[in-house]
């Protein structure tokens, strides 16, 4: 059901929200009834008209644009209306694609010339393609473009890392029930930071607990085993679309998607050769190019429509003047983990094309803040067995080795084109944290101090802190982590970020929240001042 009192645009408090008009048509298309748990669509033999019973999301919104998804439950045509007024008077009407087996019934549809800083109200509707008139329930959705001047303050929430290490949607809990209290803060949109998926993570029916009691899981037959096939890594997708609170959350909050490893696999890098009995399919490039046309497929990005199997997931969404976010793939141009020690090393963990990206779209950007979306943390040393590497970090605190080259270039460029209000924002970890870097403490000085935040995870298991690798000098006044691997969420330890801008002073003010809605750190930054 809809939150009753939406919290207001504070820390705290229950004033009604500005989309509180919503508790009608949006809430009701939204908690639809739990899908089928079989992923196959069925043909035109199942009779009655398309139901998109997925829910739909709008995602990469800017002030004049963004993109619907949906899901038909077979062949249909997508068609979507917009307007000003949830009654959608004054309609304007686009005709989308026709969702077919190829892209698992799944598709977006382009939004052009919106009004600028607005409320958008959006409904999906499914129609028979070869007979228009045979049209299904319309699913309602909004969104709020960003603002084309400084008229509004601007909200954002982060977080990653769902439905990992077996802990799955819990029906005595209610669900992912996180994404409730993230819908209740009213975010303008929701940074997805990675994991969006555990393709290598089985949800079995039953899990037992430290305490004795039982987890309960609903279960699919995607998620029965490790993800290999297409199908496979789709089923992944649609689970976690099972979940009413997940779709009532997509239904109102935009999305920024970016993604990491469990996408496909634990810890994976291009060229890897899996050694792991649980897999078939031994070549990681075919699974990881699998997960990305199912990843393409279930998320609404720009630079990676189903169709263009050349697209990217790295890209910049401008919000307005006061922000731009800069998604990274930490992922897809790597090169192999290692004990990072190498004094040279050009690919990398973004690989040179990426980075060369990278600092041309700072250096143009004019925004006030320039969020960078990491799918890995930078001075956190997360190590892959006994003696590699899976991050930037290895420990060493000495000068830049290994894949520390390629954030030694990027920070040097940042200084000297003088580029102000850069953000690190970023998850995987499994715990939150607060991270400070500082020339002054470390042994690489060519860079101007800079914060990264860390928070997730929104339904997975808790993992205790890693060492902090002191080449860039970061301090720590900050960390939440539990004491043993695998905390499950019945311990809490689930964990996402809030970000506000205000419109009138540039003032950026980062809260690091818990589940429960607890604010457990906080940090306001003033636009344009370095050494903060």
């Amino acid at each position: 059901m809809a939150l009753e009192n939406p919290i207001s645009r504070t820390t705290g408090g229950t004033a009604p929200g500005r989309r509180a008009m919503l508790r009608g048509s949006l809430a009701a298309s939204a908690a639809l009834s739990l899908p089928a748990l079989s992923g196959a669509a069925p043909s035109h033999a199942l009779g009655g008209r398309p139901r998109a019973k997925w829910g739909v999301q709008a995602g990469d919104v800017t002030s004049s644009s963004g993109l619907v998804w949906v899901r038909s439950d077979r062949r249909a045509r997508m068609v979507v209306e917009t307007s000003a007024t949830e009654s959608f008077r004054k309609a304007r009407r686009w005709t989308g694609p026709v969702l077919a087996p190829d892209t698992d019934f799944t598709g977006v549809t382009p939004l052009h010339s919106l009004p600028a800083g607005e409320q958008v109200f959006y409904r999906v509707t499914l129609a028979d393609p070869d007979d228009p008139r045979r049209t299904g329930k319309p699913v309602h959705g909004t969104f709020r473009t960003a603002p084309d001047g400084r008229r509004h303050d601007v909200r954002f929430l982060w977080s990653g890392d769902l439905a990992g290490q077996g802990w799955g949607i819990n029906p005595d809990r209610g669900g992912y029930t996180i994404f409730e209290e993230m819908r209740g803060l009213d975010p303008d949109f929701f940074l997805n930071s990675g994991d969006t998926i555990y393709a290598d993570s089985p949800i079995e029916e039953k899990v037992a607990l430290p305490d004795g009691s039982v987890w309960r899981n609903v279960t699919t037959e995607e998620k029965a085993k490790v993800a290999e096939t297409l199908g496979e890594f789709r089923g992944n997708f649609r689970y976690n679309r099972l979940d009413a609170s997940m779709r009532r959350f997509q239904a109102q909050v935009p999305s920024i998607v970016q993604w990491d490893d469990h996408d496909v696999l634990n810890n994976w890098y291009p060229g890897e050769i899996l050694d792991d009995d649980r897999y078939q399919v031994k070549d990681v490039d075919t699974l990881s190019a699998r997960s990305l046309r199912a990843f393409s497929e279930y998320h609404p990005l720009t630079t990676l429509p189903a169709t263009d199997r050349d697209g990217r997931v790295y890209r910049v969404v401008r919000h307005g003047p006061l922000l731009d976010v800069f998604l990274l793939d930490m992922r897809t141009y790597r090169n192999a983990n290692s004990p990072g020690t190498q004094r040279h090393d050009r690919q990398g963990i973004m690989g040179e094309a990426q980075l060369r990206w990278l600092k041309k779209a700072l250096s143009r950007s004019r925004a006030v803040w320039k969020v960078i979306a990491a799918d890995m943390p930078l001075g956190l040393a997360v190590p892959d067995g006994e003696a590699d590497f899976e991050g930037v970090a290895q420990t060493d605190p000495g000068a830049p080795l290994g894949r520390e080259l390629q954030l030694a270039e990027l920070l040097r460029h940042i200084k000297r084109e003088r580029i102000t209000g850069t953000v690190w924002f970023t998850t995987d970890v499994h715990y939150t944290s607060a991270q400070h870097y500082d020339p002054s403490r470390a042994a690489f000085k060519d860079f101007e101090p800079f914060w990264e935040f860390v928070s997730g995870p929104l339904n997975a298991g808790g993992f205790p802190a890693l060492e902090l690798d002191r080449t860039f000098g970061p301090a720590q006044p900050f960390v939440k982590a539990p004491k043993k691997a695998n905390t499950p969420p019945t311990e809490g330890g689930q964990y996402f970020g809030q970000v506000d801008i205000d419109a009138g002073s540039g003032e950026l003010t980062v809260r690091l929240r818990g589940q429960g809605g607890a604010v457990l750190y906080t940090k306001v930054l003033q636009p344009g001042r370095v050494g903060q």
